[in-house]
């Protein structure tokens, strides 16, 4: 079963902080998603990730292979190395990804992250580091919201330390058509899954597929579209968060 889900919006410049909190509450307890909006990134910004993005999955296999994901999870993920759903029977997941971490790798000072030839891809890396520091001024100032929203101080995560040394990636995705789908009927691009971490910022580039489960314990699941906004991210609060704060609150 599928349906269509218009998930509510939260204006990331409104003044109003204690509004937008309770917005983004009320957002995660009826839909676990939200769309956040004017949050600073523009458009042409956008354009120019997704454009360099698809330049790197377009590269020949072989090539991407030679950044294949290292020990720190930086780099390329071909198709079928994840199956996000155990509960599947299929050989993996069908998208290719890459990750791109803080610069500095749990067990070095040195940047682990891996990256294309500037010969072959001369804007790529500094296209992806400029886009990882605006999504991470994004992230720090959503957490905040969150801690409000949860009646805590809004430097609350700050505090704690959880904004001193982030773990947080910029993850592209690229979800094959043609090859692998007519051979595998059976497989997703990415199976059924919660995100793990504490929030997803979610660009998405207007291609449909994007589907909510809001009620996974409910049988038969109702899956619902998710339509694009040009601009927006898809925001869902990721496992972690969702563990810690139910501690929190027990």
């Amino acid at each position: 079963m599928a349906g269509t889900l218009q998930l509510p919006l939260v204006d990331l410049s409104s003044s109003d902080r204690a509004a937008t909190a309770r917005s983004i509450r009320q957002a995660c307890l009826e839909y676990g998603f939200f769309y956040l909006t004017n949050h600073g990134i523009g458009r042409d910004v956008f354009q120019q990730v997704f454009w360099e993005s698809k330049k790197f999955f377009s590269l020949p296999l072989d090539e991407k292979m030679r950044l294949r994901r290292n020990e720190d999870h930086r780099g390329y993920t071909p198709p079928y190395d994840e199956n996000l759903d155990p509960s599947s029977k299929s050989k993996g997941d069908l998208k290719e990804s890459f990750y791109i971490g803080p610069a500095k790798g749990g067990r070095s000072m040195f940047d682990v992250n891996q990256w294309p030839s500037l010969d072959t891809l001369p804007l790529w890396r500094a296209t992806m580091v400029s886009y990882y520091d605006k999504v991470m001024t994004i992230g720090k100032q959503l957490l905040s919201l969150i801690a409000l929203a949860l009646n805590l101080d809004e430097q609350f995560f700050e505090l704690i330390g959880a904004l001193n040394s982030p773990m947080a990636f910029v993850r592209l995705l690229h979800y094959p058509v043609g090859e692998l789908w007519d051979e595998d009927h059976d497989n997703f691009g990415a199976s059924a899954h919660s995100d793990y971490g504490m929030i997803t910022l979610l660009a998405t580039d207007g291609v449909p597929g994007l589907q909510i489960c809001r009620e996974k314990h409910r049988w038969p699941q109702l899956w619902e579209d998710v339509p694009h906004i040009d601009g927006a991210f898809i925001v869902n609060v990721g496992d972690m968060l969702e563990r810690w704060t139910n501690c929190l609150f027990r």
